[in-house]
């Protein structure tokens, strides 16, 4: 059924907001692992990739851990994204080929400014995830996602809370979004689903 509501939305309007997309004994096992992350285990988000890398504050402070399939708790997260990209692949026929993923931590006063996910023309990533780890959180703590329209990027289209257990997921090329100013500590799961654009004998991403 998740997968179906999922699908269903992004075809009718390119993207989903699923609260409690999983168990709660889920959502809980990931929250207390992304707590548990040591400051050190933690880097300063970047903007761009590869050589155009670089930590731009002005445009985004979170701290990020990319997630790997050696760490137990996170290997679960993955788990379920590779079926939920095998389920994409076959109703949909996009050809999803990865997913990658990071632990995002907003500390007071972190936010991420509006951009996009992916370029048009540069199709490597297709299907952006968002996925909330936050108890309790009050709609007076900020932080909220911003969606805004493909052609009006100044037309807002949902403004989704952070609330622990909301799924988003929506098409990287087409919709700018932004991170509003958290104003206590916050912790999400970004990723992405994406293509294979390989060349040679060089898989991308690059392990």
């Amino acid at each position: 059924m998740l997968f179906d509501n999922i699908i269903t939305a992004l075809v009718e309007q390119g993207y989903a907001v699923i609260e409690h997309a999983f168990a709660p004994e889920f959502e809980n096992h990931l929250y207390t692992h992304a707590k548990q992350l040591q400051q050190s285990q933690l880097k300063q988000a970047a903007i761009g990739r590869e050589s155009d890398e670089n930590i731009n504050n002005t445009v985004r402070r979170d701290k990020i851990k990319w997630m790997d399939q050696q760490q137990a708790t996170e290997a679960l997260w993955l788990d379920k994204m590779e079926q939920l990209r095998i389920e994409l692949n076959r109703s949909l026929y996009l050809g999803l080929f990865s997913y990658e993923a990071h632990f995002a931590q907003y500390q007071v006063g972190d936010f991420y400014k509006k951009h996009l996910d992916s370029f048009k023309g540069q199709a490597n990533r297709i299907l952006s995830t968002v996925y909330y780890l936050n108890p309790d959180w009050q709609a007076n703590n900020g932080g909220e996602l911003v969606i805004y329209h493909p052609d009006n990027h100044q037309q807002e289209i949902i403004r989704v809370q952070p609330n622990c257990g909301t799924l988003v997921i929506f098409l990287s090329e087409e919709f700018p979004h932004e991170v509003l100013p958290a104003k206590q500590a916050r912790y999400s799961i970004a990723g992405w689903f994406r293509l294979n654009t390989s060349m040679g004998k060089q898989i991308d991403p690059p392990s």
